[in-house]
């Protein structure tokens, strides 16, 4: 079974850190490649004690502008 997933990387010095929107998990990497490589590891090991989800809703995506 395969399912695609959303990640949102965001650079913290020094790592990149790649976090799964639909599910609480999240790995680092010295590159984006690297932390998205290590995010779908951590993925899959976390499926492995978890049930895969039957169905995901698919995510809107937005940006929110913010007046200080």
């Amino acid at each position: 079974m395969s399912t695609t997933f959303t990640a949102a990387v965001s650079h913290e010095e020094p790592w990149f850190v790649a976090r799964c929107l639909e599910i609480e998990v999240a790995s680092q990497g010295k590159t984006t490649d690297e932390a998205l490589a290590n995010l779908k590891e951590a993925l899959e090991l976390y499926f492995e004690d978890v049930p895969f989800p039957e169905d995901i809703e698919p995510l809107l995506i937005a940006k929110v502008e913010v007046s200080a």
